[in-house]
């Protein structure tokens, strides 16, 4: 069932396909700022949200005629926001330079070739580790960020803590089991 301001938003588009000025201008108005929350959520910040937002009513104006008011209008308007974004996000990478003798480019991009798309399921595997990371219990978080990004050893963690070397271990499996299954990569049997 959408909610009420997709049902004010699917009126004015509605309102707007018969012809209606003001409802049209009142629904791009409040576009704004789901378009712009999208194109934040994908790292884009300053102009280039303005761009991105820009590029979205343009096309938002151009396809309106295809928009069926029997169905609900914001999954509408962000599947056209999320296509901008990466479009934004394309254009960026292809006109990004790489500097032959810095050595972070080549650790950071070592084939040069990642696609938008890789871009942002790399952001969106992120944002989900870091969601189910948040859910953990803190001594199971604890132990999962001093331990399992390998940049600190165990003698290490158990100084950074105070924990045991025996609760830091227990608690990093039970962080990983609870993260294999928050994110959905449990296995059949059950490792």
């Amino acid at each position: 069932m959408p909610s009420d301001a997709d049902g004010d938003l699917a009126a004015a588009m509605a309102a707007a396909q018969r012809g209606d000025a003001d409802a049209y201008r009142l629904l791009l108005r409040r576009s704004v700022s789901v378009i712009a929350a999208i194109a934040r959520a994908r790292g884009f910040r300053g102009p280039a949200v303005d761009d991105i937002v820009q590029e979205t009513l343009l096309t938002v104006h151009r396809v309106r005629h295809t928009y069926q008011s029997s169905r609900p209008f914001l999954p509408w308007l962000r599947a056209i926001a999320h296509r901008r974004t990466i479009d934004a996000l394309r254009q960026h990478l292809r006109h990004r330079t790489w500097e032959v003798h810095d050595q972070d480019r080549y650790d950071t991009y070592p084939d040069h070739g990642e696609t938008a798309e890789e871009v942002i399921d790399r952001q969106d595997r992120h944002r989900q580790l870091a969601g189910a990371m948040a859910e953990l219990p803190h001594a199971q978080r604890e132990a999962f960020t001093q331990l399992a990004s390998g940049a600190r050893s165990l003698e290490q963690a158990v100084a950074a803590t105070g924990r045991s070397k025996i609760a830091l271990k227990v608690n990093l499996h039970r962080a990983i089991k609870a993260l294999r299954v928050k994110l959905g990569q449990e296995n059949d049997n059950g490792r």
